[in-house]
């Protein structure tokens, strides 16, 4: 009974493995996920390394304050040591105690301000894409490639396809090129919104009446997923991005067709309760 218990839990935990795996492969944060999402940037490879970085500094400071705690506990309690230290004063200690703080923040702010620099400096752009925040839907417009524009809203349960995650899959998706410098510039119509994907290592608010930039060079094709990052109103958690990487050809396919496809549309309203349209 054990022995096939065992098996049961090993099939399940793989099975899972695989779920989680061909789910990251999509962009988006997988069930009992540990960590960050996959890289698709170089700037995401940056944060990656540098989290993973710091992590082992901090878990380096935490063993080490421990085992001064376990030795102060054992060898310094009023059972071992009846007769207390009258030491007041320790030059090396003070030393010490101040200089390796300093090189500690020194190691890691030097890598910090790289990657902040390779974040804040934007490369000369290959194709720019503004981006509006609306309560509570994304209009994208492309104005490198015709001055089309184009709503994108969170899609219904009864709309949405098996492969397509819940509360994150949108009608209309951003779409751009691989490997291509892409300039993001942000701005919102009525408030404060975040455009924000976790896997291209990107965050940027949305602010009416102002136009904020980032960028990001997405290197594996895919389909990336983000959502709002601000609060923004009663359906704020359900204003999701979604971002398709294609190859070249397929985005200038994808141009031709999207000039044809919004130039007639007219601007669509906001579905008026997402709450509604979830369950």
């Amino acid at each position: 009974m054990l022995t096939w218990l065992l098996r049961l839990l090993a099939v399940g935990f793989v099975m899972t493995c695989a779920a989680n795996v061909a789910q990251a492969a999509l962009g988006h944060p997988s069930p009992w996920q540990i960590g960050l999402q996959d890289s698709a940037t170089p700037v995401m490879d940056g944060l990656i390394s540098f989290h993973n970085f710091v992590m082992g500094i901090i878990a380096a400071i935490v063993i080490f304050v421990l085992a001064l705690l376990v030795i102060v506990m054992v060898r310094f309690n009023a059972r071992s040591n009846p007769v207390p230290s009258r030491t007041t004063h320790n030059t090396a200690i003070e030393v010490a105690w101040t200089l390796i703080p300093v090189i500690i923040l020194i190691t890691i702010a030097v890598p910090s301000f790289k990657l902040l620099f390779l974040q804040q400096h934007i490369p000369p752009a290959d194709l720019t894409v503004k981006v509006t925040g609306k309560q509570w839907f994304w209009t994208y417009s492309y104005p490198d490639n015709g001055k089309f524009e184009f709503d994108s809203l969170m899609l219904r349960d009864a709309d949405r396809k098996p492969d397509q995650p819940r509360l994150l899959a949108v009608d209309n998706a951003m779409v751009v090129p691989v490997n291509k410098v892409i300039r993001v510039q942000t701005t919102a119509a009525d408030v404060i919104h975040s455009f924000a994907v976790p896997s291209f290592g990107i965050k940027i608010d949305a602010i009416p009446g102002r136009l904020n930039e980032t960028w990001f060079r997405a290197t594996k094709e895919g389909v990336y997923y983000g959502q709002c990052s601000e609060l923004c109103g009663k359906d704020h958690a359900f204003m999701p991005i979604e971002v398709r990487v294609v190859s070249e050809q397929a985005f200038a396919a994808w141009v031709e067709e999207a000039k044809k496809k919004y130039a007639s549309e007219a601007p669509r309203a906001p579905v008026p309760t997402a709450v509604a349209s979830v369950k």
